[in-house]
C-alpha cells in the first residue's frame, strides 16, 4: 500500500533541533520517541558485518512524500545549519540519551526494571556507523510525526514567530531537526524501533535519503550486530544506522568516535560504549629462553601483545556541577579539574561552587588555575582557548562563549549548565537576551569572589595569583565599569615606599597618606628602575609623597580610566602642579629674572622641541626635567601608541602628528643646580657655540630621566665625544686638567 502525504515544512530559514519533542521530555508521561536502541549484552569478537542489520521487511513499505520544497530545507540544514560536521555525533547521541531519560522515567511508573544505555560501532569497510540505545523507542505515529517533518509548524508560522519574538527568540526547541544532522555526514538513515509505551508487539523501520521521500515499514526484530554475537531478547528501542559518505568514512573510526563523545558526552547520565580493538601487555614465561633454566635460577619473562574487540564506556566522568556543594568533597573538586582541563601539572587556587535560580536556573562550577594556562602565555585573549564550557542538559555545546564572561577573565576555568540559555538553532551561537545577562552577572560576581578568596589568605599566597592573572585585573580596571572600584582594590604596584621587592595595594597606600593630600600620585615608565630616575619624584620626596610606579602601558591606561580611588582623585605625578608658597613664589620669580637671557636663549635653540623653558623650585637633584600639560600624553604612553600604529600597519609618527602641539613638553630647569649655573655662565659670556652644545646636553639628560626617547640620537653622541675630548686626565689619573694645564670641572 503505497500513500502520499504532504507535510507542513520550513521553506526559507533553517530547521531547528528537538528537546521540546516527545523524547526529549522525560518528564512529561507521554508516548516517547528515540534515536538509539538495543543490542546483545555479549560483546561481538568479529568485524565482519553481517546481514542481520538489514530487517527482513514482513510486508511493503509504505512510501511518504516530503512537501516539494523540503529537498531546499535539507539543503539548509546540511550545508548552513552546523559549522562543523562532527556535531552530528552530539545530536544524535543527546537524543538518545533523552529516550534512555524517557525510559527511565515510565520504568518509575510501571514498575519496571530499566538500565538504558547507548552503544556505538562503526564500519569502516561498509561505511556504515551503527548508533543504539535502550530507551523509550518510538510508534509508527512518532516515526511519521517525529522523523517525517522537518518542522512542527509551516513557513508563515516560523516567520511571524521570528518576527514576535525578535532578539528574545529562543529558537532551540521550536522546530525539530537535530535527527537530520545525521545528513551531514550520511547518504541514507535507517531507525529500527519499538516503543515502550504503545503495548504493541511489532518493530518498524523508517528510511529516507534525504530526498523527496521517506518510508516506513513492519520489519523483524533487529538482529545481533555480528555473526559471532549471541541474540539478546529486546523488548524496546532503537537502532539507527548511518550510511556514511565517501568523506565521512573518519566517523566509522573508533578513536575519532571516542574523541568527540569525550568532548561532547563526557557527561551523559547513561553508559555510552564505543565498539574498539583494546591492546594489553602482559607478563609471560619465555619458554625458548627458559628451556636450560636451571634449578634455583629465576624464570625469564616475556612482553606479549593481546588484541581484542570490546564496548568501552566513554563516559566515566561525573558532573559535579549537579550535585549539592555541600557533597562534594574537596579532593573532588580537584580531580574533575584535572580531568576536565587536562591539567595534571596544577591543582585550581581556588574554586566556586553554585547554583542560580528564579528567573533563570544554572548550576556552575567555576576554578581559578593554579599557573597561566599555556595557551594564554602567548595570547592572553587566545581564542583558542576553551576554558568555559557551556553544557545544557549535561550535554557540551560551546566553550567559545564571548558574551557569557568578560574577556578580562579569560583566564578562569569551569562549567555553566542551564536549560535556559538562548541558542541558535544549530546549539553553537549564544543569543543575547535578558537570561544571558543575568548568568553573566552572576559569574563576575562568583569570580571576583574567587579572587578575594585568595587574597583572604594572605599577601603571600595572593602575590602567586597577581604573577599570573595580574594583566587581566587591570584589563577588568578599564573595561568593567561596574565593578572598577572593586577590581582597583585587587590591584598591586611598587612604589618608592615598598622597597626593591615590595608590593602596595591602592588601600594600603591610601592608609598611608600624608595629612593633607588630596589625591593618588603615580609615575610611568619602561620597568620600575626607569620610574624611579623620574626628576618629579624629588618633588614628591620634598612633600613626603609616595607615588605608585607604573612599568606597563597597561598601568597607566587603567588608572587614567580609575580616575578616582573611592574620595581620592588619581594623578599623574609627572603633571601635577602643587600651589606654591609666598616664599616659592618669589624664589621663582628672581631665578627666572636671574636666568631670562639663558631662557629665552634655550627656548630659541629648542625652538618646537619644546613647549617653553622655565623654572622649577621642586627640583633638588637633577639639573632638568620635562614636564607634560594636563592633556599631554606621558613619554611611556607615546610609546605604546605608536607600537599600536605600527601593529595596524599605519606610521609611528600619525601618533605624534595627531596630538600636535597638545604633546610638547616643557623644559624646567633647577637654577640651583651647578650645570644650569655652568649654562648661564656660557651664554652670557658669548660661547656660542659651547653654549648651544650644553644646553641640548641638558635637555637630552632631562628627556632620558623623564623618560623621553632621545630623537637625535646621533648628535647626542657627537656632543658626548667632544665635551669629552676637552678634557684631558693628568698622568696619574688624579687630576682633570684642560689644555692649558688650569683645573676646571664642569659635572655634565
Amino acid at each position: 500500500m503505497r500513500l502520499t502525504v504532504a507535510f507542513s515544512i520550513l521553506a526559507t530559514s533553517v530547521a531547528f533541533i528537538v528537546p521540546n519533542a516527545p523524547w526529549i521530555t522525560p518528564k512529561m508521561p507521554q508516548k516517547g520517541v528515540s534515536l538509539l536502541s538495543p543490542f546483545s549484552g555479549h560483546q561481538p569478537t568479529s568485524s565482519s558485518f553481517p546481514h542481520a542489520l538489514q530487517a527482513t521487511a514482513t510486508e511493503e513499505p509504505e512510501t511518504y512524500k516530503f512537501d516539494a520544497e523540503v529537498s531546499r530545507v535539507m539543503d539548509i540544514i546540511i550545508n548552513s545549519l552546523y559549522s562543523d560536521k562532527s556535531v552530528f555525533l552530539r545530536e544524535l547521541v543527546s537524543n538518545a540519551a533523552d529516550a534512555c531519560d524517557k525510559r527511565r522515567f515510565l520504568s518509575l511508573t510501571d514498575g519496571t526494571v530499566a538500565e538504558p544505555e547507548v552503544k556505538i560501532r562503526g564500519f569502516k569497510d561498509k561505511k556504515i556507523l551503527v548508533i543504539e540505545d535502550t530507551g523509550v523507542g518510538m510508534t509508527k505515529d512518532e516515526l511519521m510525526n517525529n522523523l517525517g517533518k522537518i518542522a512542527s509548524s509551516g513557513t508563515k508560522k516560523f516567520q511571524e514567530a521570528m518576527k514576535e519574538a525578535k532578539d528574545d527568540l529562543n529558537l532551540i526547541g521550536q522546530f525539530g531537526v537535530g535527527f537530520y544532522s545525521g545528513f551531514l555526514v550520511a547518504d541514507k538513515m535507517t531507525v529500527e524501533t519499538r516503543s515502550a509505551t504503545s503495548g504493541e508487539d511489532g518493530w518498524y523501520k523508517w528510511e529516507s535519503s534525504a530526498g523527496s521521500d521517506y518510508s516506513i515499514t513492519t520489519c523483524d526484530k533487529p538482529e545481533a550486530m555480528d555473526e559471532n554475537e549471541e541474540a539478546q531478547d529486546r523488548e524496546v528501542g532503537t537502532r539507527l544506522t548511518l550510511h556514511l559518505k565517501d568523506d565521512c568514512l573518519e566517523f566509522a573510526e573508533d578513536f575519532r568516535l571516542k574523541d568527540l563523545l569525550e568532548k561532547y558526552s563526557e557527561f551523559i547520565e547513561y553508559p555510552i560504549s564505543v565498539f574498539a580493538s583494546k591492546t594489553d601487555y602482559k607478563q609471560v614465561p619465555d619458554e625458548e629462553a627458559n628451556k636450560d633454566l636451571k634449578e634455583g635460577e629465576i624464570e625469564k619473562m616475556k612482553t606479549v601483545t593481546t588484541t581484542t574487540e570490546e564496548y568501552t564506556r566513554v563516559n566515566n566522568q561525573k558532573p559535579i556541577w549537579l550535585r549539592p556543594p555541600k557533597e562534594v568533597p574537596e579532593e573532588e573538586y580537584a580531580s574533575f579539574y584535572k580531568a576536565a582541563f587536562k591539567s595534571s601539572y596544577d591543582d585550581p587556587m581556588a574554586y566556586t561552587h553554585f547554583n542560580l535560580e528564579g528567573q533563570v536556573e544554572c548550576k556552575s562550577v567555576l576554578f581559578i588555575p593554579g599557573m597561566l594556562p599555556f595557551e594564554l602565555s602567548k595570547d592572553m585573549f587566545d581564542e583558542n582557548s576553551h576554558n568555559l564550557r557551556l553544557y545544557v542538559k549535561r550535554v557540551f555545546i560551546n566553550d567559545q562563549f564571548d558574551d557569557l564572561i568578560p574577556r578580562y577573565l579569560k583566564f578562569i576555568r569551569g562549567v555553566v549548565d542551564s536549560n535556559d540559555l538562548p541558542l541558535n538553532v544549530g546549539r553553537e551561537i549564544l543569543q543575547k537576551s535578558s537570561m544571558l545577562r543575568v548568568i553573566r552577572k552572576r559569574l563576575i560576581r562568583k569570580s571576583l569572589d574567587m579572587v578575594k578568596q585568595v587574597k583572604d589568605r594572605g599577601e603571600e599566597e595572593y602575590m602567586k595569583f597577581w604573577r599570573n592573572f595580574g594583566k587581566y585585573i587591570k584589563v577588568g580596571v578599564v573595561e568593567d565599569e561596574a565593578n572598577v572600584q572593586e577590581l582597583a582594590g585587587l590591584c598591586r604596584f611598587q612604589s618608592t615606599e615598598s622597597g626593591d621587592e615590595g608590593w602596595t595595594s591602592l588601600e594600603e597606600y591610601v592608609g598611608r597618606m600624608k595629612e593633607g593630600q588630596d589625591k593618588v600620585y603615580y609615575v610611568s615608565g619602561e620597568g620600575r628602575d626607569q620610574a624611579s630616575m623620574s626628576p618629579c619624584l624629588e618633588g614628591m620626596g620634598k612633600k613626603g609623597y609616595e607615588v605608585l610606579y607604573m612599568v606597563e602601558p597597561l598601568d597607566e591606561i587603567a588608572m587614567q580610566t580609575l580616575g578616582k580611588f573611592g574620595e581620592f582623585q588619581v594623578a599623574d605625578a609627572t603633571k601635577e602642579q602643587f600651589d606654591e608658597g609666598e616664599d616659592e613664589k618669589k624664589a621663582k620669580d628672581a631665578a627666572s629674572s636671574e636666568l631670562k637671557v639663558t631662557l629665552d636663549y634655550l627656548t630659541e635653540v629648542l625652538g618646537d622641541k619644546v613647549d617653553g623653558v622655565g623654572v622649577s623650585t621642586s627640583l633638588t637633584e637633577s639639573p632638568a626635567q620635562l614636564v607634560q600639560g594636563a592633556y599631554g600624553m606621558s613619554p611611556s604612553m607615546q610609546r605604546y601608541m605608536e607600537a599600536q600604529a605600527v601593529a595596524m600597519g599605519d606610521d609611528a609618527s600619525a601618533v605624534q602628528g595627531m596630538m600636535g602641539g597638545m604633546n610638547k613638553a616643557k623644559l624646567e630647569l633647577n637654577p640651583e643646580h651647578g650645570v644650569v649655573k655652568n649654562l648661564d655662565r656660557l651664554v652670557k659670556g658669548g660661547d656660542k657655540e659651547r653654549a648651544e652644545d650644553y644646553g641640548r646636553m641638558i635637555y637630552d639628560l632631562a628627556s632620558i630621566t623623564s623618560g623621553y626617547k632621545i630623537e637625535d640620537s646621533k648628535g647626542f653622541a657627537r656632543r658626548i665625544i667632544k665635551t669629552m675630548e676637552m678634557v684631558e686626565v693628568g698622568e696619574g689619573g688624579g687630576e682633570e686638567k684642560t689644555g692649558d694645564g688650569e683645573v676646571e670641572v664642569e659635572v655634565m
